[in-house]
């Protein structure tokens, strides 16, 4: 029963793409989009500002923190650069260039948990745990599914971003791997 990740830890998200070296989920720079905060790319530390790559998990369905997130739970990604970076949402849509590999929709961070219906609500799936009793863990690797219309596509890594210090540009995709492990995350823990 150890190491479970629960509601109201803080975590970085490592991406998969060419064998765990995708980069970590991390704003950057202010989101132009209609009622976006930040823009969302990687970058090669989960700590290249203060807070930018650290995530705070919060349940969507009124868990309580403390309590186990369980593989399949709808989740909040709440960002902690300068204390609330805003929650992880979907956004517009995605490049033209990612839309012929399959994306969807563009990804940055808005000020409330949901922009517009579902566009910031997250279903949590782990490939695996030991033991495999539901729970989520640190180290587990996941894909994030987006709710926006029921049908939001997977958080993935799709081209290299344009963002100063970042690593690869973020959007949704239909596919849970397009390609090369592009919607693999693995959790680590935020140090405290």
């Amino acid at each position: 029963m150890a190491n479970e990740l629960k509601y109201g830890e803080q975590i970085h998200l490592q991406n998969g793409y060419d064998s765990w070296k995708g980069g970590y989920l991390d704003t950057n720079g202010h989101s132009s989009a209609s009622g976006g905060k930040y823009q969302v790319a990687t970058a090669d530390s989960p700590s290249r500002g203060k807070g930018t790559g650290t995530w705070e998990v919060l349940s969507a369905s009124g868990k309580a923190a403390g309590q186990p997130v369980v593989s399949g739970d709808v989740i909040y990604l709440r960002n902690m650069y300068g204390g609330d970076g805003g929650y992880l949402d979907t956004n517009g849509h995605a490049s033209t260039e990612q839309k012929n590999a399959g994306a969807k929709y563009d990804v940055s961070t808005s000020q409330s948990q949901d922009r517009a219906t579902g566009t910031g609500r997250w279903r949590i799936f782990a490939q695996t745990s030991s033991p495999a009793d539901q729970n989520v863990r640190a180290g587990d690797v996941v894909h994030l599914w987006n709710l926006y219309g029921d049908n939001g596509g997977f958080l993935e890594t799709n081209h290299t971003s344009a963002l100063t210090g970042a690593k690869y540009d973020l959007c949704t995709n239909a596919y849970f791997n397009r390609s090369s492990d592009v919607a693999d995350w693995k959790i680590h823990r935020a140090q405290g």
